[in-house]
């Protein structure tokens, strides 16, 4: 069974970056057809996609989100990690990595999830 646990500093300063790692167990980031994906949920609002790493090591990341994250990947340490760039205090939110699909047709792409982690409380505040 598949299991996530994100990890990462409670507080962030603004303008600074924000770095979390996720570690998998139970599962292999590498697996064939196995998408791995950021999601945050700010407070009072809804879910919020932020990108996601594939099997293959390709990234997609969200339109509004793509010029401040990179999502990257450590095989040896079957982990996957978030950068957000240039923090303001709207990016506090609870972080969540999950592993699920990412697919695209002629008329966009859809976003599935099937495992999460417990999610990581983020603040950015001076």
């Amino acid at each position: 069974q598949v299991q996530l646990h994100e990890q990462g500093p409670g507080l962030v300063t603004p303008s600074q970056t924000l770095s979390l790692t996720c570690t998998v167990s139970g599962g292999i980031i590498t697996s064939d057809y196995y998408y791995w994906h950021w999601i945050r949920q700010p407070p009072g609002k809804g879910l919020e996609w932020m990108g996601v790493i594939a099997f293959s090591g390709t990234t997609y990341y969200s339109p509004s989100l793509k010029s401040r994250t990179s999502i990257a990947r450590d095989t040896s340490k079957n982990q996957f990690t978030l950068q957000l760039m240039s923090v303001t205090p709207e990016d506090t939110a609870v972080y969540y990595c999950a592993k699920g699909y990412y697919y695209c047709s002629s008329t966009g792409c859809s976003t599935s999830f099937d495992t999460w982690g417990q999610g990581t409380q983020v603040t950015v505040s001076s």
